[in-house]
C-alpha cells in the first residue's frame, strides 16, 4: 500500500485500496484450488466446469437446495417492462411507460432559513441547511410512525463524499485540485457529508419533499454524536477534545445502511480514511493499525490544514472514532445519533436486518475492500414489537461473526468474540473493546474468506435466502482464486447467495452459524468476459457489471444497482432486475440507465411497490471533468450549474407496480 497517492487519482479511485496484508486461500482442499486455478486459467470452458463441480456437490449434500442453484434453465421472466440498451449519454433513461421524477438536489433548502442553491456563492451556514452532496443508501419511512402508507413518509439520504472538482470553480482535477481547496471550501464539503432527513408527499402522481418541514434534518461531519458499546470510553477512543471517548463530531463517508424493525435508521461509514493525513501514519504508534484501514499519510482531501482534528500528528485516536454504524431516530430531529460499537468496525457497505425465528435481529454487514469479509451482527436478545422504548440500546449488546465460505457448499460464522479462539491478550486484544476497535485484524486472525469487496448484504424477505454483492477485485491473481471467488482478476464482481436454516419457511434461522451458499451469478459480458454467468435467456443488454446496491420488490425479485460497468465501451451504470426464483432465476434485465459519469445507489421501494427511489451519485465525474466543463450538467442542464446529485424517483405512468 502506498503511503501517498499518485496526483491524478480521484476518492472513487482510493476508497478501496486493499490494505489486507495476507490476502489468503482459507477454503478449499488442494484438489479444489488446482480446479479453481484452473478454471481461472481456461476460460468460460473452465469455470463452466468449476460451476458443474459446485453443482454436483450441493447436489449431494442437499438436493432441494440444488434445483435453483443453475440459473442456465429456460423460461421467461416474470418482469414485464421492456428492457432498455446499453448506452452513455448526457440524460438518463428508463424503461418505456415508466416517468423519472426528480425529487431533490444536492443543495436544496431543507431546514431553517436555508437559501437557495447557488453554486457561485456557497457557504458553510448554507451547506449545513441544504442537501448533501453524493446520495447514497435511502430509506423510506411513512409517516406518521407505525403507518405503513406510500405516499407520505421521510426519505432518509446519506452522503458519501464531495467531488471537490464538481463543487468549486478554479479547482481542476486530481488530487493537486482537491489541494487548492480553501478553509471555507473544506468546511463546506465536511458539513456536504452526513445525512439528510426529508418529509417528502406523492400528490397527483408527482414526489416532491417539503422544504422547512418539521421532521427535516441534516446531520453533517460535526452534529455531536455518541459512543455506546464495548468500545466506549476506550483509551483509543479518547482525544483532547473529548477525553471521556463516548462523545464525537460528526459521521463521514456514509455509505450505504439499514432500518431496525423499531423505527430508527442505521447510516454506515465506509472510506473513512480517505480524511486523515500526518506523519503518523508511517511513524505513529498506531501505524500498523492505521495500514489495515488504508489511512495514508497524505489522505485523499487536504482538511488537515484546516480542521485540526484530522491531523493525525496532533489527535491520534481521532481515526479511530469513524468506520461504525450510526443509529438515529429519523421522526425525532433532536435525537442525538450513537455510534454503535458492538457492531465492529471497518469500512460498512450498510448493515440491512432479518429478524430470526427466535425474534432476534440479524445485520448482515459487508466489509467494502478487496480481500475483506462479510459480516453479521446478531443481537443478544429479542426485539420487542409492542414496545419501542425497550429496543433503545439492542443493538449495543450482541455477537458480531464474520463469515468462513468452505468448499462443500457451507458456510461458517465466527464469532468475534474476545478470549475464543485466537483473539486473546497474547496476541493484542486486552478486551472486546479492542476487538471491536480492530475488527479487521481480529478477523484476519480468525482466517475468514476475503472476498472481492463485499458491498450490499440483504436478505429477501419472501424467501429469507441472503444476497452479498461482490463489486470486482481485479487483484485476485490465479493461485488464490477459491470456490466463493472463483475468477482471477475479477474486474465485474458476481453475487454469492448465502441460504440459511428453514429458508423458504416461517422459521428462518438468520443467527444460524452455519448455512448453505452458491454463486447466484457472475458479472460481466458473456462471450468476452471469462466466466460471466447468468440465465442463458440474458439479453445483450441484460449483462451486468460491478454490482454494488440491492433491493427486493414485493415479489422477492432483486434489483442490482452497478457502480463500475466498463464506461470506456460506451456503457453507464444503472438498475437491472431479476427474479430469484424459478425459470426467470439469474435472468437479468437492464430497468434504468444513469447519465454520464454517475453511478447508481440506494434502490429503495415504497411499500405499495409503486415507487423506487434511486440515488444518482456522482454525476459528470468523468476524466476531466470540471465545475466549468463538466461531462453533463444533470438534472438541471442550466448553464453555470454544474451536475447535482440528486434523488429521483420512478413510477409507472399507468400508476401500476415497479416491474409488473
Amino acid at each position: 500500500m502506498p503511503d501517498t497517492l499518485p496526483p491524478d487519482q480521484t476518492p472513487l479511485e482510493i476508497e478501496d485500496i486493499g490494505s489486507n496484508p495476507v490476502p489468503r486461500e482459507t477454503i478449499g482442499e488442494i484438489v479444489e484450488r488446482r480446479l479453481s486455478r484452473r478454471a481461472a486459467l481456461l476460460g468460460l470452458g473452465g469455470a463452466a466446469a468449476a460451476a458443474t463441480l459446485t453443482d454436483q456437490l450441493l447436489a449431494a449434500a442437499e438436493p432441494a437446495l440444488a434445483q435453483g442453484v443453475v440459473p442456465m434453465a429456460g423460461g421467461p421472466s416474470t418482469l414485464t417492462f421492456q428492457e432498455i440498451p446499453h448506452g452513455m449519454a448526457q440524460r438518463d433513461a428508463v424503461a418505456p411507460g415508466y416517468e423519472i421524477q426528480t425529487v431533490i438536489r444536492w443543495g436544496d433548502p431543507v431546514i431553517g432559513e436555508a437559501p437557495s442553491f447557488d453554486p457561485a456563492a456557497q457557504t458553510p451556514a448554507a451547506q449545513a441547511a441544504q442537501f448533501g452532496y453524493n446520495c447514497d443508501f435511502l430509506d423510506f419511512r411513512p409517516l406518521p410512525l407505525g403507518a405503513n402508507g406510500s405516499d407520505h413518509g421521510l426519505l432518509v439520504v446519506n452522503h458519501e463524499y464531495t467531488d471537490t472538482q464538481l463543487m468549486f470553480a478554479g479547482i481542476g482535477a486530481g488530487r493537486a485540485g482537491r489541494m487548492r481547496a480553501t478553509a471555507d471550501q473544506s468546511r463546506i464539503e465536511l458539513l456536504a457529508h452526513g445525512v439528510s432527513v426529508v418529509e417528502v408527499r406523492r400528490q397527483d402522481g408527482r414526489w416532491s419533499y417539503v422544504p422547512n418541514s418539521r421532521y427535516n434534518r441534516r446531520i453533517t461531519g460535526e452534529t455531536e454524536m455518541r459512543i455506546s458499546g464495548p468500545a466506549a470510553g476506550h483509551d483509543l477512543l479518547k482525544t483532547a477534545g473529548d477525553p471521556t471517548g463516548t462523545r464525537c463530531l460528526g459521521t463521514l463517508n456514509n455509505c450505504a445502511g439499514g432500518n431496525t424493525p423499531w423505527g430508527t435508521v442505521i447510516t454506515s461509514e465506509e472510506n473513512f480514511n480517505q480524511y486523515f493525513s500526518g506523519a503518523a501514519a508511517q511513524t505513529g504508534a498506531q501505524a500498523e493499525a492505521y495500514r489495515r484501514y488504508g489511512i495514508a499519510q497524505q489522505g485523499t482531501y487536504g482538511w488537515s490544514r484546516f480542521i485540526e482534528r484530522f491531523d493525525l500528528d496532533r489527535h491520534p485516536n481521532e481515526p479511530n472514532r469513524f468506520g461504525w454504524n450510526v443509529e438515529f431516530d429519523p421522526y425525532d430531529p433532536n435525537s442525538v445519533p450513537v455510534k454503535r460499537t458492538a457492531m465492529g468496525r471497518f469500512k460498512h457497505e450498510g448493515a440491512t436486518h432479518a429478524i430470526s425465528h427466535d425474534g432476534r435481529v440479524v445485520f448482515y454487514q459487508g466489509d467494502d475492500e478487496r480481500f475483506d469479509y462479510v459480516y453479521k451482527f446478531v443481537t443478544a436478545r429479542p426485539w420487542n414489537p409492542n414496545d419501542r422504548a425497550a429496543n433503545r440500546d439492542l443493538l449495543d449488546e450482541g455477537t458480531l461473526f464474520v463469515a468462513r465460505f468452505h468448499d462443500d457448499g457451507r458456510v461458517e460464522w465466527l464469532p468475534l468474540v474476545h478470549g475464543q479462539g485466537p483473539l486473546t491478550a497474547a496476541n493484542g486484544f486486552a478486551n472486546q473493546a479492542e476487538v471491536l476497535i480492530n475488527t479487521r485484524r481480529a478477523a484476519d486472525l480468525l482466517q475468514a474468506t476475503p472476498m472481492d469487496r463485499p458491498e450490499d448484504v440483504e436478505a429477501n424477505p419472501a424467501t429469507g435466502r441472503v444476497y452479498v454483492m461482490l463489486t470486482n477485485n481485479d487483484r485476485r491473481t490465479a493461485q488464490q482464486v477459491n470456490r466463493a471467488n472463483p475468477r482471477a482478476a475479477n474486474t465485474h464482481g458476481h453475487v454469492v447467495e448465502i441460504i440459511p436454516p428453514g429458508a423458504g419457511t416461517d422459521r428462518v434461522d438468520h443467527a444460524a452459524t452455519e448455512g448453505r451458499w452458491a454463486i447466484f451469478l457472475m458479472a460481466g459480458k458473456p462471450g468476452t468476459d471469462v466466466g460471466a454467468r447468468y440465465h442463458r435467456a440474458t439479453s445483450e443488454h441484460g449483462w451486468l457489471s460491478c454490482p454494488d446496491n440491492c433491493a427486493f420488490d414485493s415479489k422477492g425479485r432483486l434489483w442490482i444497482s452497478t457502480d463500475g460497468m466498463p464506461s470506456a465501451a460506451g456503457v453507464a451504470d444503472g438498475i437491472w432486475a431479476t427474479d430469484t426464483q424459478g425459470a426467470g432465476r439469474a435472468l437479468t434485465r437492464q430497468f434504468y440507465r444513469a447519465p454520464t459519469g454517475a453511478e447508481v445507489c440506494g434502490p429503495c421501494f415504497t411499500p405499495d411497490g409503486r415507487t423506487l427511489f434511486l440515488a444518482i451519485q456522482h454525476p459528470g465525474d468523468d476524466a476531466g471533468s470540471t465545475f466549468e466543463r463538466p461531462s453533463t450538467r444533470w438534472p438541471d442542464f442550466a448553464e453555470g450549474v454544474p451536475p447535482r446529485p440528486s434523488v429521483i424517483a420512478i413510477v409507472k405512468r399507468d400508476g401500476g407496480e415497479i416491474g409488473s
